[in-house]
């Protein structure tokens, strides 16, 4: 496997939730885990993230405040329906944007949901 340059790692404030989350829910790959370090590594389509149960008491909801992940993907309207079926709260619904990417407009289809840890994350295709 490889690995991308950049690969955010989230603190969690519990690990089987958040996988649940993001492997049943969202659709993405467990690549491995630690589970004596309460440790996982997933991809989705390129994207590779990692997560981690904290200990840090500090760390308050949501986590990860003013960070907006955002993940690009084949199928947003599905993932979207998916998200909508299993009656988990969406953010943002799922809209179609407009945006300047130097002299030409791209129009991605976008939504967003927060993670049970209050994790801003974006899927657009």
């Amino acid at each position: 496997m490889d690995y991308n340059a950049l690969i955010p790692e989230f603190e969690v404030s519990d690990i089987e939730q958040s996988k649940q989350f993001y492997i049943d829910l969202l659709g993405f790959k467990l690549e491995y885990e630690r589970p004596e370090d309460q440790f996982v590594f997933l991809s989705k389509e390129g994207s590779q993230l990692m997560l981690e149960q904290t200990t840090d008491k500090e760390l308050v909801y949501p986590f990860g405040r003013g960070v907006n992940f955002s993940f690009g993907i084949s199928d947003v309207e599905n993932l979207y329906e998916q998200v909508v079926a299993a009656e988990y709260p969406i953010h943002r619904p799922l809209v179609t944007r407009e945006f300047r990417v130097g002299d030409h407009v791209v129009t991605p289809k976008e939504f967003s949901v927060l993670d049970p840890d209050g994790y801003f994350l974006r899927f657009s295709d």
